[in-house]
C-alpha cells in the first residue's frame, strides 16, 4: 500500500525505475493534499458567536464533512492509479499466439485502458469539488490562513490537470470511438470549469492579501 508508506519511502518508489506509482498517483496524492490543507483552514475559521460568525461556521463544519471524504477517496485513489496501471500491463502481457489469444488480449487491453481512463476521470472529479471548498475557504476562512487556502487550491488544481493528462493518455489506445467522444467531452467540461474556478481563487486570495503581488 503507497499510503501506509512513509514520505521518504514513498518519495523513493516514485522516483525509481519502476513506472508505478507515476504520474497519476502523484495527482491523487495532490488532490488529497488540497483537501487536506482545506479541512486545516476549516478548522481553524472558528469565530465569536454572533449571526455572522455562525453562517461561517456553519459553511466550514460543511467543508470539513465534504473534505474529510475527499480526503479520503483521494487518498484511496493514489493505489488505485497503481493497480490500474499494472492491469493494462497485464493485459499487454497476455498471450497472443493464436488467433483466439490475439482476440482476447486485445479486448482485455481495451476494458483495461478504458478502466484506466475512467480512473483518473474520476480523480479530477474530486480534485474539482476539493477546488470550489478551496474557493469558500478563501472567501470565507480564517483570513490567518489565507495562504494555505491558496496552496491547498493549487493542490487540487494540480491534481485535476495531473489526472487528466493521464485519462489523455489512455484514450489514446482506445479504439472505442463513442466512449473517447464522450471521456473528451468531460475532461473538457472538468478543465473549463476548473480554469474559472481557479481564476476566481486567485483573485480573491489577492484581495485579501496584507501584502498584494501583481503576478
Amino acid at each position: 500500500m503507497l499510503t501506509g508508506m512513509t514520505l521518504k519511502d514513498f518519495l523513493e518508489e516514485v522516483a525509481s525505475a519502476s513506472p508505478a506509482p507515476g504520474g497519476g498517483s502523484v495527482a491523487a496524492l495532490a488532490g488529497a493534499l488540497g483537501a487536506a490543507l482545506v479541512s486545516m483552514v476549516a478548522n481553524l475559521s472558528t469565530a465569536p458567536a454572533g449571526a455572522e460568525a455562525a453562517e461561517r461556521e456553519q459553511k466550514m463544519r460543511l467543508i470539513l464533512d465534504e473534505a474529510a471524504k475527499l480526503m479520503e477517496n483521494l487518498g484511496a485513489a493514489v493505489d488505485e492509479d497503481a493497480r490500474a496501471f499494472n492491469r493494462v500491463m497485464e493485459a499487454y502481457r497476455m498471450p497472443k499466439q493464436t488467433g483466439r489469444e490475439k482476440e482476447e488480449r486485445s479486448l482485455a487491453i481495451q476494458q483495461a485502458l478504458q478502466a484506466a481512463a475512467l480512473h483518473p476521470l474520476k480523480v479530477a472529479g474530486e480534485c474539482l469539488k476539493v477546488l470550489h471548498h478551496c474557493r469558500e475557504a478563501v472567501a470565507s476562512g480564517n483570513p490567518n490562513a489565507l495562504s494555505d487556502a491558496g496552496v491547498a487550491s493549487l493542490m487540487a488544481y494540480s491534481g485535476l490537470v495531473g489526472a487528466l493528462f493521464n485519462v489523455a493518455t489512455n484514450l489514446g489506445g482506445i479504439k472505442d470511438t463513442e466512449f473517447k467522444k464522450k471521456v473528451s467531452a468531460e475532461m473538457k467540461g472538468l478543465m473549463d470549469e476548473a480554469a474559472q474556478v481557479l481564476a476566481e481563487v486567485r483573485v480573491l486570495v489577492n484581495s485579501k492579501l496584507s501584502y498584494p503581488v501583481d503576478w
